[in-house]
């Protein structure tokens, strides 16, 4: 849902320039409730990445440039400590000794694939969804967002 919401943003102009978007506008894009949208929004606007405006032609717009976020940044402000793959929250027979040996593992392998992941998500910018976003949404050659 950030991810959606901030591409949204991203496609409606410039850092601040033009209106901004309603959480109604994005929620009915995402298809949830308003009230979730304003929950990410406040993640994401704690994380620095939007900030809202009130008045007419209000509504939430990009705190930075496209080119200056990146999907990790979106990561850390919506799930901030959690775990990209969660192990199983019982956990196995602390008395079996292969329960033990899987479990431990499955710990590295899990945390080396998210050190993977959150790599690869920290080299997508914005700016790059926005032009993805545009090749997908106007795939003729019209690329304007």
């Amino acid at each position: 849902m950030a991810v959606h919401a901030l591409g949204m943003l991203a496609c409606q102009g410039a850092r601040g320039a033009g209106p901004g978007l309603t959480s109604a506008t994005i929620a009915g894009s995402v298809r949830t409730n308003p009230v979730v949208i304003r929950r990410v929004l406040a993640d994401l606007r704690r994380a620095g990445l939007v900030t809202t405006r009130r008045g007419a032609g209000g509504g939430v717009v990009l705190a930075r440039a496209p080119s200056r976020i990146t999907l990790r940044c979106v990561w850390d402000a919506v799930d901030a400590g959690e775990p990209l793959f969660a192990p199983h929250p019982a956990g196995p027979d602390p008395g079996c000794p292969t329960g033990r040996a899987v479990a431990g593992y499955l710990a590295g392998l899990r945390g080396r694939a998210e050190a993977l992941v959150r790599a690869e998500l920290g080299k997508v910018t914005l700016a790059r969804l926005q032009r993805e976003l545009s090749r997908r949404i106007h795939p003729q050659g019209d690329h304007r967002a």
